[in-house]
């Protein structure tokens, strides 16, 4: 196992971690910044408002995208403990 296979694995984990995480962060952020614009509108300051529209909007993306997040980790995994004979050097 040399440095190029290390850091092509490790470029493939952030590759996939971001992919993985980009639904929940992008709802997250979106809904927060659609509460922020209403509490600038409105003049509201209260910051226990944006905490439940936020929190079930990450639950219903958890929901929709759960599947597949769990079928791209179990793809990168298999595929990671199928070159796991040729990291090692045993072909």
């Amino acid at each position: 196992m040399d440095d190029a296979q290390i850091t092509d694995i490790a470029v493939q984990t952030m590759i996939v971690a971001a992919k993985v995480s980009a639904p929940i962060l992008l709802t997250a952020l979106l809904v927060g910044f659609a509460i922020s614009l209403f509490q600038a509108a409105t003049q509201i300051q209260e910051q226990t408002l944006s905490f439940v529209p936020k929190i079930i909007a990450v639950a219903l993306a958890l929901v929709l995208t759960g599947n597949w997040v769990l079928s791209e980790l179990v793809s990168f995994t298999e595929s990671l403990f199928a070159s796991l004979p040729t990291l090692l050097g045993r072909t």
